[in-house]
């Protein structure tokens, strides 16, 4: 039986820039950092409050991928068109006006949406995703 999800790939154009941001403006702290012989990175961040969920900061590149394709994903992470996933924080318009301070790129400004307060941003490389504050409704599993 599968019993969580423990890690979730997001795709980078740059590690040393990813992991600037992800700590220095979102708040992330390094999990792993190892390279391989072959010079393979393997860096991990987690959220301070999900340490149990490592985010894979990752180049997309062989043995991953082939060249061809590494480039294509590139692309499309370049472009902006993927969104890795939902960051939730206990309240959207304060983490908006902290990020924005820091110089983090919002997409939309917070917005009241029928599961919550909503913000988009996009990182360092281009991903964007949405940074929720769930409503009451939404805040906790569904059984």
């Amino acid at each position: 039986m599968i019993t969580r999800l423990s890690h979730t790939t997001i795709f980078v154009l740059d590690q040393d820039e990813a992991l600037e941001f992800y700590t220095q403006k979102l708040g992330c702290r390094v999990h792993t950092d190892a390279t391989t012989d072959g010079g393979f990175r393997w860096l991990t961040v987690t959220l301070p409050n999900d340490p149990d969920h490592q985010l894979i900061l990752a180049e997309p590149r062989p043995p991953m991928m082939d060249e061809e394709t590494a480039e294509q994903v590139k692309a499309l992470v370049a472009k902006g068109v993927l969104g890795p996933g939902v960051l939730n924080t206990d309240d959207c318009r304060a983490t908006y006006a902290e990020l924005s301070a820091q110089g983090v790129n919002f997409l939309s400004e917070p917005e009241e949406r029928p599961y919550g307060v909503e913000a988009t941003l996009r990182d360092s490389s281009g991903n964007w995703f949405s940074m929720t504050e769930p409503s009451e409704q939404y805040a906790k599993p569904q059984r």
